[in-house]
């Protein structure tokens, strides 16, 4: 699942937050939006699709975290990152990962290696075929 941060207030003391968040999976996307209701969580915004090319309509984003691995960074991503945006996804093969913090500075795309992390595959049109 993809989870997408987005700041929709200016005023800091009233700054609300909206999530947007990508499921590929029927039934996680399911579970997901109904226990989140139940909890009372009123912010987040729910799509089924690939998760690898994140959710335009509705970037840019402050920040995006993948919780799933990456064999690269998809380039969509990227482009929904706003300036001074982040993103945190795990990057490398099957077996393992580099945790990856990616800033954005106008053009410039910082990457930070976090440290190493074990995540299940990142499905989609710029991650892995299943």
């Amino acid at each position: 699942m993809n989870r997408i941060l987005r700041k929709t207030g200016r005023d800091q003391n009233a700054l609300k937050k909206k999530v947007y968040t990508v499921e590929r999976i029927g039934p996680l996307f399911e579970t997901a939006k109904e226990l989140l209701g139940e909890l009372g969580y009123i912010n987040v915004q729910f799509k089924l699709d690939d998760g690898t090319l994140g959710w335009k309509e509705n970037a840019p984003y402050d920040a995006i975290i993948v919780t799933a691995a990456a064999p690269h960074i998809p380039e969509p991503l990227y482009e929904q990152m706003a300036e001074g945006g982040r993103l945190v996804i795990p990057v490398g093969d099957r077996i393992g990962q580099e945790l990856i913090k990616i800033t954005r500075n106008g053009k410039e795309f910082r990457q930070r290696a976090l440290g190493g992390v074990r995540f299940v595959s990142l499905i989609g049109a710029h991650g892995w075929d299943e």
